[in-house]
């Protein structure tokens, strides 16, 4: 039986709620898909269709609704739901892709052991806006999933000329990538992704004079 798992976000400029279930994709997966950035709706879509991921998001603004909003916001949301996902199923927790279209291909390695880390490298120069949004500010979505989630990310652009077919490659790698760390694994079950197992503080106060 499939876990759908919810997570809700919410600051004083938005609130989202995003539910992941990892499995065969039902008929109307893009449609679940709402923020109001029409091109990061389709580069989440990548993600969905190459890992096998509905995802379902939709997100209310307190005033303004900045791109950088968005990205950011959602990203974390994003990562916090699979990073539960990783932490209850017990998959393999790791993944390694290439991801093409046409002339462009891009690399992604992704690992799940509580540890924040986006690196991003490319062997080409691609535009600083495509399709209406900023480059950056898909790198900004990026940082935020690895952020939420609390998993290690590495991408390289390897080439590419169009920047719509640019940032597809990337998003491509990072979700066939993402779909074989969600990859179920018996031999880890009720294990940790990383040998460092679960990670657990203890926080205390005290008053001094």
């Amino acid at each position: 039986m499939n876990k759908i798992i919810s997570v809700k976000r919410k600051s004083s400029e938005t609130v989202i709620n995003i539910e992941i279930e990892h499995g065969s994709l039902k008929p109307n997966y893009r449609s679940k898909i709402k923020t109001p950035l029409p091109f990061l709706n389709h580069m989440i879509e990548h993600i969905a269709w190459r890992a096998a991921l509905n995802i379902s998001i939709d997100m209310e603004f307190d005033e303004f609704e900045l791109c950088h909003l968005v990205c950011e916001d959602v990203g974390m949301t994003l990562g916090k739901a699979v990073g539960e996902y990783i932490r209850l199923c017990s998959p393999s927790g790791y993944g390694f892709a290439l991801g093409l279209i046409d002339e462009a291909c891009a690399e992604a390695v992704i690992s799940f052991e509580d540890r924040a880390l986006l690196k991003f490298s490319s062997d080409v120069e691609y535009c600083e806006n495509v399709e209406g949004m900023p480059s950056e500010e898909l790198l900004t979505f990026l940082d935020g999933f690895t952020q939420g989630a609390r998993c290690t990310l590495f991408i390289n652009l390897k080439s590419g000329e169009n920047g719509h077919h640019i940032w597809e490659a990337v998003f491509r790698a990072v979700g066939i990538a993402l779909g074989a760390a969600l990859t179920p694994d018996k031999n880890r079950e009720g294990l940790t992704s990383g040998v460092a197992g679960k990670v657990e503080y203890e926080i205390s106060t005290r008053e001094v004079q």
